[in-house]
């Protein structure tokens, strides 16, 4: 289905609720790779049961003038094996002449884990793996390709995303987070094996730190991580932005290595309607874009969001100017 021209700020569909936008340049075109919200009214709780999305979506756009295409269905839970419900935030890489979808769900013991499908487009459709990636767990798989062609996934999300769980290396349902004068927790990085369906080695946490070197903590809710990673590359440093989830708040860190430590720089975009925000960010024809979600579309309903997107500008120094995604 196409849309009309898009404009930055304007939702990219409006016959769909899409929301965690992953976007990458694709045979020189951007391609979108959201959740898809589903049309269903529920109460809305810590434990993210509200988001029941069931299938992918990818879009599409010729240039950031043009209109989105929805290519249609590309993936759907009842076609993953291992996987129950609740297909949440996937990301998409290209390597060895094959597209890859990466994409959290919840197996039969409801425990998230990372699955992966191919493809021969873009596009889709995308064909799963009949298990999920072993020694993974929890959400919102972000995946970087280096330019030496090393893929990085960078992982894990708080409460509903169960990353409190993981703490011991193992799932402990009864496990939380650590107190507020503590470290905060870190999303999760490990290398990918060359044909990008394994870890070619045990996740390791990656560590934020702030200007004066100590690790951000838990109770600093407008820097540390909650969920969503986002890893690009920018004059040669590594730039971590992520979700601060109760704050609402899209900041980033930086950093020299792809594994970290990285360090807290700011905030790239301030908080839009609705609870979550999720976004990537891609360079497409000489610009920098922030690809983001809010719930206008549906007048503030957490689970049904709509997938936007905004030029992004970097300041001499390095860092990036903070976004109001409602100025005018």
């Amino acid at each position: 289905m196409l849309s009309k021209p898009v404009k930055p700020g304007e939702p990219l569909v409006t016959h769909i609720y899409t929301a965690d936008p992953s976007a990458h340049v694709f045979d020189g075109k951007i391609y979108i790779y959201p959740s898809h919200d589903l049309d269903r009214d529920h109460a809305s709780n810590d434990n993210g049961d509200q988001y029941d999305m069931e299938d992918y979506h990818v879009l599409s756009m010729e240039d950031t003038e043009s209109a989105c295409i929805d290519h249609g269905e590309a993936l759907h839970v009842k076609n993953v094996p291992w996987a129950s419900k609740q297909m949440w935030a996937p990301d998409a890489a290209y390597k060895n002449d094959t597209y890859y979808l990466f994409f959290p769900a919840r197996d039969q013991e409801d425990i998230f884990r990372i699955g992966v499908a191919k493809g021969d487009s873009p596009a889709g459709p995308f064909l799963p793996e009949p298990q999920y990636i072993p020694g993974s767990f929890s959400i919102d798989p972000a995946v970087f390709v280096d330019e030496d062609n090393r893929a990085y996934m960078y992982f894990g999300g708080l409460w509903g995303g169960q990353l409190e769980k993981w703490q011991t290396g193992k799932f402990m349902a009864d496990a939380e987070g650590p107190g507020p004068d503590e470290p905060a927790l870190g999303p999760r990085v490990a290398e990918l094996s060359e044909d990008m369906l394994t870890f070619r080695e045990a996740p390791e946490e990656i560590i934020i730190l702030d200007e004066q070197g100590n690790p951000l903590t838990a109770g600093d809710e407008d820097r540390r991580y909650f969920e969503g990673p986002w890893v690009h590359k920018y004059r040669g440093l590594y730039y971590l932005s992520y979700s601060t989830g109760t704050t609402h708040k899209i900041v980033y860190a930086v950093s020299a290595d792809p594994k970290g430590p990285f360090v807290f720089k700011g905030t790239i975009l301030t908080p839009v309607i609705g609870w979550t925000t999720h976004h990537s960010i891609v360079q497409f024809q000489g610009k920098w874009y922030l690809f983001y979600h809010d719930s206008s579309l549906s007048g503030g309903a957490d689970n049904k969001r709509c997938v936007k997107f905004t030029e992004l500008e970097y300041l001499e120094d390095g860092t990036i100017r903070t976004i109001d995604p409602y100025d005018k």
